[in-house]
C-alpha cells in the first residue's frame, strides 16, 4: 500500500475525533481502580472496542454522506475521502463492515466477563453509529446526533468500562459519564457551526441549523462549563476526590476557543477548533482520572 493510500485511510479514520473514544475509558478505569476493581485486560479491550466503533462510525459517515449528497465539493471541513475521490465508496463501505466486525469479535471477551447486557450495549452502539448518517431515517440529519453522542460517548461508555472491570455499577459512575459526553457534544457542535451553511443547503437539520449559530455557541459553552464543573459537585457532596475538581482548569483554554467561535465567521478557519475542543476532552479525562485516584 502506497504512502498516499495509507494517508487517505488515516484521514478517513478522523484521528482528531478519537479522544471521544479514549476519554470515557480513562474515567471509567480510574473509578474502577479507586474501587479496587481495575482489570487490565478488560480495560485494554474496552479501549480497542471504543476506538474501533468510533472509527467505524467515521467511515460509515464518510460513505453515507457521499451517497446521500450531504458532502459536496463546497464543504469547508477536513477532507472526506469518498467525496474527494481518494478512496472509492466500495472500499470505504467494506472497511466500515470490517471495523465493526472486529469490534464485535473483540467485544465478545467483555461479553464473557459481563454477560449479555454488555453485548446488547455494544451492538446498540454499533447500530447507532451506522444509523447516524445511513439508513432511511438518518437521525444525525434530524438534530438528534447530539443525544447519541452525549449518551454513548458519555454515561454508556464510562459505566460500561467500569462494569466490565468491577462487575458492579454505581450512580456516581453514571453521573461522572456525563462530563465526557458533554465535551463530545461540544466537539460535534463545532463541526455543526462550521458546516451550518452547507447543512442548510442539503436539508441536514442539526441543532445549529434549527436554532442558529448563537444557539450553537451557547450549547458549546454550556457543555464545556458543565463538564468542567461536574467533578466539583462530587467534591462538594462527598468531601472526597478533591483533586478531580481540577478539571475546572480546562476553562482557561476554553475561553480562547470560545473567543474564536464568536469572532471567526470564515468556516474554514474553524477547523482547528475541532482538535482544540477534542484536546479539552482528553485533558479533562486525564485530570479527572489522575485526580480521582489520588
Amino acid at each position: 500500500m502506497s504512502g498516499n493510500r495509507v494517508h487517505a485511510w488515516v484521514l478517513a479514520s478522523r484521528p482528531k475525533t478519537l479522544p471521544v473514544a479514549v476519554a470515557p475509558i480513562l474515567i471509567g478505569s480510574a473509578m474502577a481502580w479507586d474501587d479496587g476493581g481495575f482489570h487490565f485486560g478488560a480495560a485494554l479491550i474496552a479501549v480497542a472496542c471504543a476506538l474501533l466503533i468510533t472509527i467505524g462510525t467515521n467511515l460509515c459517515n464518510d460513505y453515507a454522506d457521499f451517497i446521500s449528497g450531504a458532502d459536496t465539493e463546497d464543504r469547508k471541513g477536513p477532507t472526506r475521502v469518498t467525496q474527494a475521490g481518494l478512496i472509492a465508496p466500495g472500499p470505504v463501505k467494506a472497511a466500515t463492515i470490517l471495523v465493526f466486525s472486529l469490534a464485535t469479535a473483540l467485544g465478545m471477551y467483555l461479553v464473557d466477563r459481563g454477560g449479555w447486557g454488555v453485548l446488547i450495549i455494544g451492538l446498540a452502539s454499533i447500530v447507532a453509529g451506522i444509523l447516524y448518517t445511513a439508513g432511511p431515517w438518518p437521525y444525525g440529519y434530524k438534530g438528534l446526533g447530539d443525544v447519541f453522542v452525549l449518551i454513548f460517548f458519555g454515561p454508556v461508555a464510562v459505566a460500561g468500562t467500569y462494569y466490565v472491570q468491577t462487575l458492579e455499577l454505581t450512580s456516581t459512575v453514571i453521573i461522572a459519564g456525563f462530563a465526557p459526553g458533554l465535551l463530545s457534544v461540544a466537539i460535534l457542535t463545532v463541526n455543526n457551526i462550521r458546516d451550518i451553511e452547507e447543512d442548510r443547503k442539503v436539508n441536514k437539520k442539526t441543532l445549529v441549523v434549527r436554532f442558529g449559530r448563537k444557539f450553537g455557541i451557547g450549547l458549546w459553552l454550556g457543555c464545556v462549563m458543565i463538564a468542567a464543573l461536574l467533578p466539583l459537585e462530587f467534591v462538594r457532596a462527598t468531601g472526597d476526590h478533591v483533586w478531580a475538581g481540577m478539571t475546572v482548569l480546562i476553562l482557561i483554554p476554553a475561553m480562547s476557543i470560545l473567543h474564536k467561535l464568536v469572532t471567526i465567521h470564515d468556516s474554514a478557519l474553524l477547523n482547528p477548533l475541532l482538535g482544540q475542543t477534542a484536546l479539552l476532552l482528553l485533558v479533562h479525562s486525564v485530570i479527572f482520572a489522575l485526580g480521582w485516584g489520588i
